[in-house]
């Protein structure tokens, strides 16, 4: 069976931290994972950007109920109706996480994902806990949650 990974971070983001998120979702799709984010934009769209280029399966769970509001490179959209309660969904759902840049729903998604006992790794994002590797680049993200979900 296929590994998820969630990519996530904010809706908002600059023209590097898109870049960085893209690498990330090219590089866990060409190892075969698919890739979850909250499928909108910012950091989530360019996850999803990557993961498609890198040939991997895209999954958004949606805060709203409007299958229309994801970005256009989710492949199966989950439209909740539920806001930040998605949350717990994508925390259940995905067996590691990648953390890019975020703000205050970013982190409810890494302490879910804690409490739940499942890797985490920042890429620029909340260093709060020492469970939570801090990466270097998205080619180290990529590897370390590789290596914990090995």
């Amino acid at each position: 069976m296929k590994k998820t990974v969630a990519v996530i971070g904010g809706s908002k983001c600059d023209g590097e931290t898109f870049r960085r998120a893209f690498a990330v979702g090219e590089g866990l799709a060409r190892a075969g994972c698919d890739v979850l984010t909250g499928g909108l934009t910012g950091v989530m769209e360019g996850a999803s950007a990557g993961a498609r280029e890198g040939g991997g399966h895209v999954i958004g769970v949606l805060p709203g109920a409007d299958p229309a509001t994801a970005n256009p490179h989710v492949q199966t959209v989950i439209a909740t109706g539920m806001g930040d309660a998605r949350n717990a969904i994508i925390t259940n759902s995905a067996a590691g996480f990648v953390a890019i840049d975020g703000a205050e729903g970013t982190l409810s998604e890494i302490a879910f994902a804690l409490k739940r006992g499942k890797p985490v790794v920042s890429l620029g994002s909340w260093d709060v806990d020492p469970r939570v590797h801090q990466a270097h680049s998205p080619e180290d993200a990529v590897r370390w949650i590789l290596a914990a979900l090995a």
